[in-house]
């Protein structure tokens, strides 16, 4: 269940940065992956805050 749950985390905060960003869910999930990477946070982290905070965070338009 923990599994489906942060995989679905991770498809919203895909889907967010595909709309704030303009790039394919590929590029996302490399964003998303990259940012994990350099911050020490855990990916299903990472993708929960952006998915809960989103409204507070100004991410660059394309």
């Amino acid at each position: 269940r923990k599994a489906i749950d942060s995989r679905d985390v991770i498809g919203q905060a895909k889907g967010i940065i595909m709309a704030r960003r303009g790039v394919s869910a590929d590029a996302a999930f490399d964003i998303l992956r990259r940012t994990s990477q350099d911050l020490n946070v855990k990916l299903a982290d990472l993708a929960r805050t952006l998915a809960g905070r989103h409204t507070e965070i100004d991410l660059p338009t394309r």
